[in-house]
C-alpha cells in the first residue's frame, strides 16, 4: 500500500546542495513547507578525504549527524526516490511513499560506479588499492602510504565528468612527499594515468602544477583511461584514447579516482538528458522541459566543474529563480559556472584555482592566485571546513575560495 503526502517544495537529497538550498529558501520564505528526502544518516564533508588520505586529517572530522545538518523547520524523510513522474508533480520512494509537490529541486549528486571497471570493487582497500572516494578507504590510503616499502605507485583520473577533479592528482603529491619523508621515494615509481589531455584545464593554474610534477619527478601519461583491475597479479589495464591500445601495468599500490555517472533513478526518469544527467538551464539551473523544477549539484548537466564549492554560486541562483517563479514571474539569476578547485601540491603548499564557465580565472584574493602559497593550504585545512558547515550549509554566503 502507498502513503501519500504532498509537500510546497520537496529537495531530493541531503548533500551541499539539499541542505544550502533548503536553509536558503528557509530565509527567503514565509511558512514555507518543506521536506528533504535523503536516505544517509551521516553528511560528510567530501572535501575533506584528500587530507584524510594524506594523513593530516581524522576521517571522524569530515563526518556529522545527517539530523543535526537537516535545518530547523525543514521534515526529512529519511527514504530513498526511486521513480520520478514530473508529469503528475509526484515521486514514490523505496519505502512505499508517494510524495506530491509544487515545486521539485533536485540534489541528488552523483552515483560513484565502482563497477564499472572490473576488478576494483572487490579489491577496494585490500592488497594496495585505495580510493579517497570513499570515507572508510580513506584512511586505508594514509596507511598504505605510511607503510609503503618502495615500488611502483600509480595514481588514476577517469574520464568526465566526475567530481572534485583535482582530488586525483592532490593525493599523488601528498603522497610524493610522505615517501620522501619516509625514505622511500629514491625507490619509487610514481605515475599518474588520467584520461585527460593535460594537467589542468585552465591555463593559468595549469603551469604551477607542471612545475610540481617536473620538481617531484612524477611519470605522467594522459589520454589513459583505467579499464580494468586485476587484484591477484597487481595489475591495473589502461586503455590509450588516441589509438585504443591496452597496456597492462604492474603496481604496489594503486589510488583510483572511481569513473561516476548520473543516480539511476535520474537516468531513468524524464528528467534527464541523453547522459542521464537532469537537464536544467545552465544559467537559471531550471529544468528546460518542467518549469517547476530546478537542480544543482553533481547530479546536472551544467558544464562546470563538479565541487562543493559550485554550491556556492548555484544555490543563491536557483533560490531566486525558484521564489521568483512561486510568484509567477520568470526569475533572472545567472550561473556563472564558478567552480573551485583547492590543489594541494605537498604538505604546506596549495595552488587555489577558481575559474568559470569559459575556463577563465575567477579569483577571490587580491595576489595572484596561479602560485604555490602557504596561506591558501591553512585556508583549505582550517577555514573552509568552518565555512562548509557554519557558513554554507546554514544559507550564508562568505566571499572565500572553496572546495
Amino acid at each position: 500500500m502507498t502513503d501519500s503526502i504532498k509537500h510546497q517544495i520537496v529537495i531530493v537529497g541531503g548533500g551541499t546542495g539539499g541542505i544550502a538550498v533548503a536553509s536558503h529558501l528557509l530565509k527567503e520564505l514565509e511558512n514555507p513547507d518543506i521536506a528533504v528526502i535523503e536516505p544517509g544518516d551521516t553528511h560528510y564533508y567530501q572535501p575533506g578525504w584528500t587530507f584524510v588520505g594524506g594523513g593530516i586529517v581524522d576521517a571522524s572530522r569530515t563526518a556529522r549527524p545527517m539530523s543535526k545538518v537537516i535545518p530547523k523547520g525543514v521534515q526529512w524523510i529519511q527514504d530513498s526516490v526511486t521513480t520520478l513522474d514530473p508529469a503528475n508533480n509526484t515521486l514514490t520512494t523505496e519505502g512505499g511513499k508517494e510524495i506530491g509537490y509544487e515545486y521539485l529541486v533536485m540534489a541528488p549528486g552523483i552515483k560513484i560506479d565502482w563497477e564499472a571497471i572490473p576488478g576494483l570493487k572487490e579489491s577496494l582497500g585490500k592488497n594496495g588499492v585505495v580510493s579517497n572516494y570513499d570515507y572508510r578507504v580513506a584512511p586505508v590510503t594514509w596507511e598504505t602510504i605510511k607503510s609503503f616499502q618502495g615500488g611502483t605507485a600509480l595514481f588514476t583520473q577517469p574520464k568526465p565528468p566526475f567530481k572534485c577533479p583535482g582530488a586525483a592528482q592532490k593525493i599523488m603529491y601528498l603522497a610524493d612527499e610522505a615517501f620522501r619523508k619516509s625514505k622511500v621515494r629514491d625507490k619509487t615509481d610514481i605515475r599518474f594515468y588520467s584520461a585527460a589531455p593535460g594537467i589542468f584545464p585552465v591555463k593559468k593554474f595549469a603551469a604551477p602544477l607542471n612545475e610540481v610534477i617536473a620538481r617531484k619527478g612524477l611519470d605522467i601519461h594522459y589520454q589513459c583511461n583505467l579499464v580494468e583491475l586485476r587484484p591477484d597479479d597487481k595489475e591495473a589495464v589502461f586503455e590509450n584514447m588516441t589509438n585504443g591500445e591496452r597496456e597492462a601495468v604492474k603496481y604496489d599500490m594503486i589510488h583510483v579516482t572511481p569513473p561516476m555517472c548520473a543516480p539511476d533513478f535520474v537516468k531513468n526518469s524524464p528528467l534527464g538528458d541523453d547522459a542521464g544527467w537532469v537537464d536544467v538551464d545552465m544559467y537559471t539551473l531550471r529544468h528546460k522541459k518542467f518549469g517547476n523544477i530546478f537542480g544543482l549539484g553533481d547530479c546536472t548537466n551544467t558544464p562546470n566543474s563538479k565541487t562543493a564549492a559550485a554550491i556556492r554560486g548555484q544555490a543563491p541562483v536557483l533560490v531566486s529563480n525558484l521564489v521568483t517563479a512561486m510568484s509567477g514571474q520568470e526569475g533572472k539569476a545567472a550561473y556563472d559556472g564558478y567552480a573551485s578547485c583547492p590543489l594541494v601540491t605537498g604538505y604546506g603548499k596549495l595552488v587555489l584555482a577558481e575559474f568559470d564557465y569559459n575556463l577563465q580565472p575567477k579569483e577571490t584574493f587580491p595576489f595572484d592566485q596561479g602560485r604555490e602559497r602557504r596561506s591558501m593550504y591553512y585556508l583549505k585545512k582550517y577555514i573552509l571546513p568552518r565555512f562548509y558547515w557554519d557558513v554554507l550549509l546554514k544559507g550564508g554566503d562568505l566571499n572565500v575560495g572553496g572546495d
